[in-house]
């Protein structure tokens, strides 16, 4: 297995990042990395070139590092309620997944954040307060605190008067069809 060194421009995932010096195949190197470039070869130049690299790099994590930082403060900050259908028993018929959580950011903080990065374990089926845990970067983790209410209670309506009201008048109806052809063979 003939091998070459190469240095990495990007990063490239289970390789390496950039300004990392790899030896890989010669055919992967020739056939993926180099015409790509995602790597260029390891020669005397490039090796005085690598530490312009190196610190380019490291100008990009410390950037990368800052932004995931202020994100996290303003999704600390951010306070949302999330409104579910319920039924008598406070039971929800939904559920508060990852990509709902990234929909709201994404609305009211103004934050693109892979789904993927949400740590829920399950959807979120019950009312109350929740806190979610976020992985922007991987020193990062913000904590997004929301609340989870029923769409009667976030309508400022009462459950208790509510529920009576709407379950007589589906039993008015069902009655009215049921009664209308028995009042027609008397």
């Amino acid at each position: 297995m003939p091998l070459t060194d190469l240095i990495l421009t990007e990063n490239v995932p289970g390789l390496g990042a950039e300004a990392d010096v790899i030896k890989v195949r010669r055919g992967y190197a020739r056939n993926y990395l180099l015409p790509r470039g995602m790597a260029y070869e390891v020669t005397p130049a490039a090796l005085r070139q690598l530490n312009a690299l190196k610190q380019k790099r490291a100008e990009r994590e410390a950037r990368e590092l800052n932004e995931a930082q202020e994100l996290a403060r303003r999704i600390g900050k951010a306070r949302f309620i999330f409104a579910l259908e319920t039924g008598e028993t406070g039971k929800a018929f939904g559920s508060v997944t990852a990509q709902d959580i990234v929909n709201r950011l994404k609305n009211e903080v103004g934050a693109e954040i892979d789904r993927h990065k949400i740590v829920l374990e399950r959807p979120i089926k019950d009312t109350g307060d929740h806190e979610v845990a976020i992985k922007l970067h991987h020193d990062v983790t913000a904590q997004l605190v929301f609340q989870v209410k029923s769409v009667v209670e976030a309508k400022g309506e009462p459950t208790s008067a509510a529920a009576p009201e709407e379950s007589a008048k589906k039993r008015r109806i069902f009655r009215r069809k049921n009664e209308q052809p028995k009042q027609e063979e008397k």
